[in-house]
């Protein structure tokens, strides 16, 4: 057992040598070599005056350096920040301020979208593909200097399970992004329940579908370096395209996914899979939203010789919940549940009255507590305290857990069903809505293949409620059509007054639906009209 992240890598590389560690854009790094440059690195970064707890930023595409750089960071004893290497400029130059970056790892592509005030901020930046005779600025540094530093040992940094491991920025209220802290235990104890639970193997072959500023590839990354495993990174020219992510599972013979249910379902859709060329394939994970009932029904039946689990857990605790899919129970279930809590994690949901809900049929915020909790958010005591609070139902010591924002209901089995988040609820005619409802109900239509529902502000009713759909090729959907669909499984108070029409909905740089940009969308037209 590991009590800091990069000792799975060591322990790997010692049973392992000679194995492929990772896969990417047709070049591989053994155990071997993935040990060795990541040592390099982290006695590069301490030359250059890194301390432990230092923040280091890790900003370009998916290749075989980036476990290099996560690994090498936390080798030297700091703390690495994934960045989106699509986001905007202003975005990631927010984010190095945020948190103090010191030293930044990218290539000369991405070095030259950020403007001079950010770079001068930085103690170093390191390109990655360039040569000495390329580089130019203060403190720039080839990746070839990593040579010139000791390969077979790591540096002698004292760490322990507490310290930080990484920072993952997500999107906040605020409209400026939040970066939640985690630390090495926060990821040992997810990662270590489930090499336990899915059984991750040295002769497996997982695949790398998330980016990796998003939480669930700590799941890839670090439980294929756990087993000894191989993983591919799926890079962003592969995963564009259904039919080549299918034939990406079948020539390298992937046998363990997780990803968001919407890439699934894309290659459910547009993907051409047929069971009989993916028969490695032991355990498809998804999570990050709702996979739609009608396309986890379909996979499944397409996949019979595969075990499903939806899980569950907000950036903040990794995944905290799981639930493994029953083939006889999908025909009937119109919501798939989260399940019930992780080993050596703990979940109850907390009603309107403060009180934790125990009978089937209740409904409540879900609350986490447990080592996988994050210490909070960097910079910002108060968005802390807001959502790691302290645990007031016990007494005897001093300890938080997290409350998750999302509404859950206790199933008569015992296991939790998501009902939607807290903030998504809406009043319209002065009923309380769940969004996510509505959306089940429109995809429940054969012609619908992804919808959003969000909220219009009206003066007199509250809220309007617009749904933004996306139908198939084939269908020739109508307004007067869904809502007569929705009229036979929802009040009629919940119907949508507004249906669009769109090929394809906007989708964040994780692949989820992005409703806070049709939000914005809808907002900045109706200023528009008024302003005419």
């Amino acid at each position: 057992m590991a009590y800091v992240l990069q000792q799975l890598l060591t322990n790997s590389a010692s049973r392992y040598p000679e194995k492929t560690a990772v896969s990417a854009r047709g070049r591989n790094l053994t155990y071997r070599e993935l040990e060795e440059k990541s040592n390099q690195l982290a006695h590069l970064l301490l030359q250059r005056g890194v301390r432990k707890g230092d923040r280091i930023g890790l900003f370009f595409p998916k290749c075989v350096e980036s476990l290099v750089c996560m690994l090498g960071v936390l080798k030297a004893g700091a703390v690495y920040v994934p960045l989106d290497p699509q986001a905007p400029a202003d975005r990631i130059s927010y984010i190095l301020r945020d948190c103090g970056v010191c030293v930044l790892v990218t290539n000369a592509e991405k070095r030259k979208v950020l403007d001079s005030e950010t770079l001068h901020a930085l103690n170093s930046c390191i390109l990655i593909g360039r040569s000495s005779g390329e580089l130019n600025g203060s403190g720039v540094l080839p990746w070839s200097m990593l040579a010139e530093f000791p390969s077979d040992r790591a540096p002698q940094v004292t760490l322990t399970e507490t310290d930080l491991a990484y920072i993952l920025y997500t999107s906040g209220s605020t409209g400026r992004p939040k970066g939640v802290m985690l630390s090495h235990q926060n990821a040992l104890t997810f990662v270590e329940w489930c090499s336990a639970k899915f059984k991750i193997r040295p002769e497996d072959q997982l695949s790398n579908h998330a980016p990796l500023h998003f939480d669930l590839s700590v799941f890839d990354v670090y439980n294929s370096l756990e087993a000894g495993a191989t993983l591919h990174l799926i890079t962003e020219d592969i995963a564009l395209f259904p039919s080549t992510l299918a034939s990406f599972i079948e020539s390298r013979g992937i046998t363990v996914w997780y990803s968001v249910p919407s890439a699934l379902t894309l290659l459910l859709l547009h993907g051409n899979l047929k069971a009989e060329k993916v028969q490695q394939l032991r355990i498809i994970l998804f999570a990050g939203e709702v996979f739609p009932m009608k396309y986890l029904r379909e996979l499944a039946g397409l996949l019979p010789h595969v075990d499903f689990y939806n899980l569950y857990g907000p950036t903040e605790t990794n995944v905290c919940t799981y639930y493994q899919v029953e083939r006889d129970l999908l025909a009937s279930q119109e919501k798939l549940p989260i399940g019930v809590g992780c080993e050596n994690t703990e979940v109850f949901a907390v009603s309107d009255k403060g009180e934790i809900i125990a009978n089937p049929g209740e409904t409540g915020e879900l609350y986490v507590r447990g080592p996988g909790v994050t210490y909070g958010y960097w910079g910002d005591v108060d968005k802390t305290k807001k959502m790691v609070v302290p645990n007031l139902f016990q007494r005897n010591f001093e300890e938080k857990m997290y409350r998750t924002g999302d509404l859950v209901q206790l199933g008569e089995d015992g296991n939790y069903i998501f009902l939607g988040r807290r903030d998504s609820m809406i009043k319209s005619r002065g009923y309380r809505i769940e969004l996510g409802e509505i959306e089940n109900a429109l995809l429940s239509h054969p012609g619908v293949r992804e919808v959003a529902v969000i909220a219009v502000p009206d003066d007199i009713i509250g809220n309007r409620i617009k749904a933004v759909v996306a139908a198939h090729a084939e269908s020739s959907l109508q307004t007067a059509e869904l809502q007569q669909h929705c009229a036979a499984r929802i009040p009629k108070y919940m119907i949508p007054d507004l249906i669009e029409f769109c090929e394809i909905l906007p989708k964040t740089s994780t692949g989820k639906i992005d409703r806070v940009s049709l939000v914005q969308r809808d907002l900045n037209a109706t200023i528009a009209s008024a302003q005419v």
